[in-house]
């Protein structure tokens, strides 16, 4: 039963995503994003959040709340293509959010996660670089109310949550149901890297889809259990998944 349970949550997870074919589609997404005019949720989902999924039923829900759901990473690629789909771009945070900052320029951002002094540095480095003006940044772990009242009181176009999974998820559906029209983007470690405290992998790296290993290098007592252990387990879910009914994703939003 609870064997089901995880297979019914990747299910819905997968429904839920949305596939951006080339970069005219992406183009196409990134217009839409900026000119929402409700809360509006992004979440990127990898081979990480689909191991959280299978295993934690209030996740899946959080996760599955979002707007627009992306696909990040070559773990989700291998999935997709097993099930006998495209799997488009490769749409992973640390790439497209700055993308989404530049669509921002001359608009309010909120930056809430990390710790100082990469916190500032993020924020200092975004008004710079993209042109958007910072009116909140605030670390991870505070209490959501205070998350509540930050929006309330700066009203940003554009939140960019960097707190990890499930917490960022989890915030993100509480600050939709405030009556502000903004974007709540969850970006995972995304803060770090514009804050300078992670740095990204030489490009040729990247190529390859060898970001992870590059990071589990850098970080291995932190992001052992989630790379060694975990993407050992989600090829073994995605397999298992993959005999079940092949389920649907979106193509366009």
């Amino acid at each position: 039963m609870a064997d089901q349970g995880w297979l019914q949550r990747w299910k819905t997870i997968m429904g839920r995503l949305r596939l951006v074919q080339d970069a005219a589609d992406e183009q196409r997404l990134l217009a839409s994003l900026c000119s929402a005019q409700r809360p509006t949720v992004l979440g990127f989902v990898n081979a990480h959040a689909m191991n959280l999924v299978a295993g934690k039923p209030d996740y899946c829900q959080a996760l599955g709340a979002a707007d627009v759901l992306l696909r990040d990473g070559a773990g989700m690629a291998i999935l997709l293509r097993r099930l006998g789909s495209a799997p488009g771009l490769n749409m992973n945070g640390t790439d497209f959010i700055p993308k989404l900052l530049a669509a921002f320029n001359g608009r309010r951002v909120a930056f809430w996660g990390t710790r100082e002094p990469f916190l500032s540095e993020a924020a200092q480095r975004c008004e710079v670089q993209y042109g958007v003006h910072a009116v909140s940044w605030h670390d991870g772990f505070a209490e959501v109310d205070t998350y509540l009242d930050l929006a309330r009181q700066h009203q940003p176009a554009l939140i960019v949550l960097g707190m990890g999974m499930p917490k960022q998820e989890q915030l993100a559906v509480r600050l939709a149901a405030l009556d502000n029209p903004c974007l709540i983007v969850c970006g995972g470690a995304i803060v770090d890297f514009l804050g300078g405290k992670v740095t990204r992998a030489p490009h040729w790296v990247r190529r390859l889809n060898g970001e992870w290993v590059f990071r589990l290098l850098k970080e291995p007592k932190r992001l052992f259990t989630r790379y060694v252990v975990g993407n050992p387990l989600f090829l073994l879910r995605a397999l298992r998944y993959a005999r079940a009914p092949v389920h649907g994703v979106q193509r366009r939003s």
